[in-house]
């Protein structure tokens, strides 16, 4: 069934080698503001995936992200920064890419073709029905991603997407489908530019706010956050004088002690 693929239709501009770089940084610009716009159209959409990602997580489940190129990386961003943030365990939020590791730094020619691939990648993380598997491809036609979802529907692994194309599908496929309408890039059919901000920006949402539903924030604290530079150390430090009207000092030694904020607000408030 045919449907109109809109992250490959004509840009909006023509030209552009002749533009000069202040036109195109402008151009550029106008069109990312349309992107923000495009997630709020999605947000009942975000909703529906999230809490279903919660309740996932929440019962011992993992989380799952499967893309190729630019939608596979970014899967795999989103996936890498949620332990140091949020102090979760290596492997509870995992990115899969078609081409494997390589592929995160070097495109694998035709790795995003393989309508099979993606469920072998899935089945080596010993994948069940207590986990949830999000499927990331901006034109919603990639077979590395649709074909790893439709075995997650027949084995009742709970499925969801996110896509920039209405109709496509893996959107489709996906049970809980996330649907970011971005239009023409830029560059025509350049999805790594309005359609990946849009992507980045929805999994940002759902790894948030699953995070904060399992209780990893404090307030508005990363309060379970890896301890794993200066920065962030001087930043948990902060955290403990703000939180216990304490000096510095007292903080940084509080913190060395307890290794983590959330241990270390424990420990205080029931030692007085």
């Amino acid at each position: 069934m045919s449907f109109t693929k809109t992250t490959e239709t004509d840009s909006n501009y023509n030209h552009l080698e002749n533009m000069t770089v202040a036109e195109l940084l402008r151009n550029i610009n106008t069109e990312d503001k349309t992107v923000a716009l495009a997630v709020e159209k999605a947000l009942p959409q975000i909703e529906n995936l999230s809490q279903i990602v919660s309740e996932k997580i929440k019962n011992g489940g993992r989380l799952f992200y499967i893309g190729a190129g630019t939608s596979g990386r970014l899967g795999i961003v989103d996936a890498s920064e949620c332990p140091p943030t949020f102090g979760v365990p290596q492997g509870l939020v995992v990115g899969l890419i078609a081409g494997g590791d390589t592929a995160i730094r070097k495109a694998v020619e035709f790795a995003e073709d393989s309508s099979t691939q993606g469920w072998k990648d899935l089945q080596k993380e010993k994948i069940s029905e207590k986990d949830i598997v999000i499927g990331i491809a901006a034109s919603g036609t990639t077979p590395y991603v649709i074909g790893a979802l439709q075995k997650c529907n027949e084995k009742n692994i709970a499925t969801g997407c996110i896509t920039c194309n209405e109709g496509s599908p893996l959107a489709k496929t996906a049970k809980f489908p996330v649907v970011v309408v971005v239009g023409p890039e830029f560059i025509t059919g350049s999805s790594r530019m309005k359609a990946g901000t849009a992507q980045k920006l929805v999994l940002n949402m759902i790894s948030t706010a699953a995070m904060i539903q399992f209780g990893r924030v404090k307030g508005n604290k990363m309060v379970d956050m890896q301890l794993s530079n200066n920065k962030l150390v001087d930043r948990g430090t902060k955290m403990l004088m703000d939180e216990l009207n304490i000096a510095y000092e007292e903080a940084s030694q509080l913190l060395k002690t307890h290794g983590s904020v959330r241990t270390a607000i424990k420990n205080y408030t029931h030692g007085r």
